[in-house]
């Protein structure tokens, strides 16, 4: 009996063990197809805030993850990257409840440009923005000299609770903006008020990033979501990470992210005109 037992548990420790191994081959197989069509974008903003009767203007230079999704070089980003409105907002609430709307802030892109995966700068702009899905689309100012690597979106993909998926994220300057990618899981699917996914801690620092399934679907893009939070802001709702400051990194489903594809399509070729 106990050399059957020993024998079961060589077994499974070889399944586990040849399972992992193709999860693995399946994320750098994503990694060797699409690394490049994620991105590093540079940006430049002009930033006003007024609060409580202060004002006070700068200037910002920062640097986020898109994902280009159209040979054009049409390109997601996380909306928040440009306007952090309403992150600053869902902090300000938790901790001075009632008082956000006396925040008035405006930001504007004096300068973006997409960093592509051998350093060239495209210089680009804004042609759609999205409040509600957190997603703004940029595009090259000037049609790239070939077309650029992208992601076909599609809606019909999904995943289950506790499925794995694979996350691509282009790393800082520090890192020589080299592609991480990483095996996570999906923690939760939210259904309402629309479908979106959650990641575990290891899947949501990549905001603006692409995830996919193990068969290499592209199945979404890391953004944020904001939500007015209940009750009133607290030290230990400081402590307690940003969900409970009304910020939570998650998944878009590529079909919501294809629903405002068409129309920055034609806002791009109307600028052509």
């Amino acid at each position: 009996m106990k050399q059957f037992i020993m024998w079961l548990v060589i077994i499974l420790a070889a399944v586990s063990g040849t399972c992992a191994d193709d999860a693995a081959e399946a994320g750098r197989r994503v990694w060797r197809e699409h690394q490049a069509a994620v991105l590093t974008v540079k940006l430049v903003l002009n930033q006003s805030l007024s609060y409580s009767g202060r004002d006070q203007q700068s200037e910002s230079k920062t640097e986020t993850v898109g994902t280009v999704i159209d040979p054009s070089g049409l390109t997601v980003i996380s909306l928040s990257a440009i306007d952090p409105s309403e992150t600053m907002r869902s902090m300000l609430a938790s901790r001075a409840r009632g008082q956000s709307g006396d925040l008035q802030i405006d930001s504007q892109v004096k300068d973006a440009r997409l960093v592509l995966a051998d350093g060239t700068e495209l210089a680009a702009e804004v042609v759609l923005r999205d409040k509600d899905l957190d997603v703004a689309f940029l595009r090259p100012v000037e049609t790239p000299a070939r077309p650029l690597p992208s992601l076909r979106l599609e809606a019909d993909v999904k995943a289950q609770v506790l499925d794995q998926v694979i996350c691509l994220n282009r790393l800082g300057q520090v890192a020589n903006r080299t592609v991480a990618v990483s095996l996570e899981r999906i923690d939760a699917v939210v259904e309402r008020p629309r479908s979106f996914y959650l990641l575990g801690p290891g899947g949501s620092s990549g905001i603006g990033s692409p995830v996919f399934t193990l068969a290499g679907q592209p199945l979404g893009i890391i953004l944020m979501r904001h939500v007015a939070t209940e009750g009133e802001g607290n030290v230990t709702s400081m402590f307690s990470g940003t969900p409970a400051l009304g910020i939570l990194p998650i998944v878009v489903p590529a079909a919501d992210i294809l629903a405002d594809v068409q129309q920055a399509l034609e806002s791009s070729q109307t600028k052509d005109r």
